[in-house]
């Protein structure tokens, strides 16, 4: 191993100083083993970074090894900066999701605007011009003082940095819990296009290839950045960490172009994105995945601020920045393009066969390590579980007493915020931008677009339900699976895969390692019984502030496939009528429900479980019955049960669901009229169930076609008048609702409850 002095200035290796960079005496031992030596202050703060739990997943990874990740469409799985996956035609959609959770809570608008230009960055490394936005949101109770403050500054980093990249937002969710309070979640996803015989992948190949560093100049933003979303808050203590990155969207916009553009040509080798630990991450997993080593000149990068270290430069979070590898001779081809677009292009290295990564300033080297060490010989941790002591008290069904009016309860849950519109969030983002949005926000349970070129759609959702998942990290996981299918299907999509971030507390204290191993089994299982495989993903841990971890998140990004995007539907009922239809085995549980939480303040019980064969027979009934023109829209039933979904499809039923006065429906469901009895058949949560939209020519023909397929379909009623009514098994009327005082709680609740101006009702 090679002797490197200490850098005349840096700081001298101390006890104090190994522990600031958050390794443990076992992994600085390592260290030492490795280099045989001491090491420099700059190489102390690449193992630091390398090694965190948000570029090593050193917790998580031999748990996420059991996830299925293989399949026939798969093009590109877990392991690159983003996964593809094959739709036919010559095309691979290219989807990730990643977390930004930390940077959000100490600066709200750069940390979730930079979320977006990180995601979108990790697209469009692949080749894929991103077509799509979504992200996955969860905030502290509405009335918690820091609340308001961090929803308008998310939201509006959102909408800054995704507009003016000319990027649609076009989904997600916004959820409440005190378990936020101290950790909000910021998910952000992003979807592109490719073609499948032109994806570029990090692999650093080729000895003599030139490295080139490319896009913005290093500042000293973000030092740090990965090490900080490895570890947890201390109330009060959010304005002593490292500086939150601050983002350009308009360079991002430059980079973008020039990144496809020069992509056209047959100059790179590989290109990768520098995000969570800037160029270290970058140049050190493009050398790790092409068996290679790198030798980097750290005195050669473009920088906007005087007198930066190696380590500075080294461990900078600057956003808007790339790593190119390029074939040999072809430089001045990758400086042309990037010159085109007013960016910077600069050689800053070499590609080399010595398996070292090396960093030279001035023609001395102030770092060199081994490639391996850094990243797949990195740590890896199988943490100690236990079953939270808790655990039986969480699950135990609660004694709910029947609040008696109905119309009351629906109300109520219509106007609570994790449910009620979020039209004052989605308004914010420009959905429609590049024209490809077919099924916008609000309209249904998941967007659609347009495939350019081709007849065919996609439809993407974000999905969890983290008081299920609490309750029951195996099955509250799986229903996670089961709802995001659900919901892609519809539409009228067929689910083809997901990217995953798994939001979860302290990997050190072992009832939290016991939540992420079920919720990951939960996971694996759920995938594996509808055969749809992960191709890309996050984990985001140590989301916990003095002591007090957040609730198991593991939110799902799905992806499903649509031959014909004539095929899409929306969920509202329409102005012209027709019947009503409820597919599916209701088996409603009050336990871990937004009626318990939202009505009683409990949460408590057991959620619903998944039946997979009555789940995958629901998702063809929905598949084939609205690709068959018998479904005309469909909704599935999640938060607050069948009431509340029947609620959403009337309230944006009628001509268009930003501006259409709605449309009443009369049903029966058959329920028990014992006043508990009635609100849990009501307001119950299940899964396994949608209602579904069918004219009523086509009524028999979906019916038919249900029991064809082995799903239960129930014919409960019609859509027409302005009320929104549900009778029990007597005709009692159980529910009988205006749509106005229904329209006006849904519309109203978000902002009332956060403090938020409410936005125009109509354009």
């Amino acid at each position: 191993m090679s002797t490197i002095a200490p850098r005349p200035g840096d700081p001298e290796i101390n006890d104090a100083l190994v522990r600031e960079h958050g390794l443990s005496d076992d992994e600085y031992a390592s260290v030492l083993r490795i280099l045989g030596r001491e090491p420099t202050y700059t190489e102390l703060g690449v193992f630091s970074v390398m090694w965190s739990e948000h570029c090593s997943y050193k917790t998580s990874r031999i748990h996420l090894k059991t996830f299925p990740t293989d399949g026939p469409r798969v093009l590109q799985g877990p392991g690159e900066n983003a996964g593809v996956i094959g739709i036919g035609d010559g095309l691979g959609i290219c989807f990730k999701m990643e977390s930004h959770n930390h940077p959000s809570f100490i600066e709200p608008y750069q940390g979730a605007a930079t979320g977006v230009g990180g995601i979108l960055r990790d697209v469009f490394t692949m080749n894929a011009r991103p077509i799509a936005l979504l992200n996955s949101l969860r905030f502290g109770r509405p009335e918690h003082p820091k609340t308001r403050h961090l929803v308008e500054g998310v939201v509006a980093g959102i909408a800054g940095y995704g507009n003016c990249m000319g990027v649609p937002t076009v989904g997600g969710e916004v959820a409440f819990h005190g378990c936020y309070d101290g950790n909000n979640l910021v998910n952000a996803m992003c979807v592109g296009v490719v073609e499948e015989d032109r994806i570029f992948r990090g692999i650093a190949a080729g000895p003599g290839n030139p490295v080139l560093y490319v896009g913005s100049r290093t500042g000293r933003d973000g030092i740090h950045g990965a090490t900080m979303a490895s570890d947890s808050f201390v109330e009060g203590e959010e304005g002593n960490r490292p500086t939150v990155q601050v983002g350009d969207p308009y360079t991002e916009k430059l980079l973008l172009e020039a990144c496809l553009e020069l992509m056209k040509e047959d100059s790179v080798v590989a290109i990768q994105d520098m995000g969570a630990a800037g160029l270290t991450s970058s140049s050190v997993e493009m050398a790790g995945r092409g068996g290679t080593g790198l030798r980097l000149h750290v005195d050669r990068i473009p920088r906007r601020e005087d007198g930066m270290t190696p380590y500075e430069c080294l461990l900078s979070e600057s956003q808007e920045r790339m790593l190119i590898v390029a074939a040999k001779g072809r430089e001045d081809d990758v400086r042309q393009i990037f010159t085109k677009w007013d960016l910077e292009a600069v050689v800053v290295g070499t590609v080399t066969d010595d398996g070292m990564w090396t960093i030279v300033e001035d023609g001395v080297e102030v770092a060199s390590i081994p490639v391996g060490p850094l990243t797949d010989e990195a740590p890896e941790y199988d943490r100690p579980r236990a079953e939270p002591a808790d655990l039986a008290a969480r699950q135990a069904q609660p004694e709910l007493p029947a609040v008696g009016d109905c119309n009351e309860v629906l109300l109520q849950l219509l106007a609570s915020p994790t449910i009620a519109d979020k039209r004052w969030v989605w308004r914010q983002y420009d959905h429609m931008v590049r024209l490809n949005t077919l099924v916008r926000p609000g309209a249904a349970d998941a967007a659609v677009l347009r495939v350019p070129d081709t007849e065919k759609a996609i439809a993407v959702s974000a999905d969890c339900n983290q008081i299920h998942v609490k309750a029951d990290p195996y099955e509250g996981a799986q229903g996670v699976i089961a709802e995001a299918a659900r919901n892609v299907a519809c539409v009228g999509a067929e689910p083809i895969a997901v990217t995953d971030c798994l939001n979860f507390g302290n990997p050190e204290r072992p009832e939290v390692m016991w939540e992420f191993e079920r919720a990951v089994t939960g996971l694996g299982d759920g995938l594996r019984a509808l055969g749809v495989p992960v191709v890309s993903g996050n984990v985001s841990l140590y989301n916990e502030t003095d002591a007090t971890s957040i609730h198991p998140t593991p939110t799902i990004g799905m992806v499903g496939l649509l031959e014909s995007r004539d095929d899409a539907v929306g969920m509202g009922l329409p102005a012209d009528g027709g019947e009503l239809v409820l597919l599916g085995s209701p088996r409603p549980s009050l336990g871990a429900s937004a009626y318990a939480i939202v009505c009683h303040g409990v949460e408590q019980g057991a959620p619903p479980k998944v039946h997979w064969n009555e789940e995958k027979a629901l998702l063809a009934v929905l598949h084939e019955g609205i690709r068959r023109r018998f479904i005309r829209a469909a909704h599935d039933a999640a938060d607050g049960g069948l009431a509340v979904a029947l609620a959403e499809m009337a309230i944006t039923g009628g001509r268009n669901p930003d501006v259409g006065p709605g449309q009443g429906c009369e049903v029966n469901l058959a329920a028990n009229p014992d006043p508990i009895a009635r609100e849990l058949s009501l307001f119950g949560e299940t899964q396994g169930c949608a209602w579904a939209v069918v004219p009523t020519s086509h009524l028999a023909d979906l019916l038919a076609l249900s029991q064809e397929l082995g799903c239960m379909a129930r014919h409960c009623g019609r859509i027409g008048g302005d009320r929104i009514v549900v009778t029990d098994a007597h005709q009692t009327r159980a529910i009988d609702l205006s749509l106005a005082e229904a329209r006006a709680a849904w519309e109203g609740g978000f902002c009332a409850s956060v403090g938020l101006p409410q936005p125009p009702v109509r354009d």
